[in-house]
């Protein structure tokens, strides 16, 4: 039996593994699959969306279950975690914040948006998750095209930006952090339940590397953390094409 991998390779989804929202391309997860069953390394999915959105954009018609793919699966930064298909430990927001602080940020949340004048606004202004809440300007309900349009727009306008650093003003004291990431949207959890959570739940000694992929990198997105913690070696991707081609530089038999 060949020896288990040393080096573990995680990867973030919009923008990394698919184009924000849409399925995965075959040929970009048989490069994955194919790392992996040469053994060259272990693979595991790091989202910030649930676990319900990343499946839909991962798991593809007439392919094997995904958590059974991956070696690890997590979502929600790793807040909702799976290892060789089975679930482990996951933490709540709400639990942690209390409802009474909750409300009030929900309400401050909806004042603030309601009164924005944007292009176009559709639904789903605040998503609750198990481990934090996403919230849109736009709405999550915006189609394909208005989610890349609002994508540059934001750009000039700094929409998020702007929200985020209200809410900072706001509830400075309250011990949360404001992540950008995909096209619409920013996070909203406790501070340290940032994507270096997931790597709670990995036995450090096991990998002699471990390698994350993501195209939010930058200060303020929400791969940074992770993407500058020691214990990684980050990767700033531009696209799931772009992602192929550093795996494959990375390890050649990916060709």
């Amino acid at each position: 039996m060949p020896a288990a991998p040393r080096t573990l390779c995680l990867f973030d989804v919009d923008g990394t593994l698919s184009l924000a929202r849409q399925q995965i391309k075959p040929a970009t997860l048989d490069v994955l699959l194919g790392l992996r069953a040469a053994g060259t390394c272990a693979i595991g999915f790091l989202g910030g969306s649930n676990l319900a959105k990343i499946l839909e954009q991962l798991q593809l018609a007439g392919r094997a279950p995904v958590l059974d793919e991956f070696d690890y699966g997590f979502a929600e930064n790793g807040l909702t975690a799976f290892k060789a298909g089975r679930a482990l430990d996951s933490q709540s927001f709400i639990g942690w914040l209390g409802e009474e602080r909750y409300k009030q940020l929900v309400k401050f949340l909806l004042r603030y948006i309601s009164e924005l004048d944007l292009p176009v606004m559709r639904g789903t202004f605040i998503e609750f998750r198990n481990g934090m809440i996403n919230v849109s300007p736009i709405g999550r309900n915006a189609s394909i095209q208005e989610r890349i349009d609002f994508e540059i727009y934001d750009k000039e306008h700094r929409v998020r930006a702007k929200l985020i650093s209200a809410l900072e003003e706001k509830f400075g004291s309250w011990g949360l952090t404001y992540s950008i990431g995909g096209q619409i949207s920013f996070d909203v959890f406790p501070t340290g339940w940032d994507k270096t959570y997931a790597l709670r739940h990995l036995d450090l000694a096991q990998w002699d590397t471990i390698h994350f992929f993501g195209d939010k990198t930058y200060e303020g997105g929400n791969d940074h953390e992770i993407f500058i913690d020691e214990r990684v070696q980050g990767h700033t991707v531009t696209s799931p094409e772009d992602t192929v081609a550093q795996l494959q530089a990375l390890f050649p038999s990916a060709s």
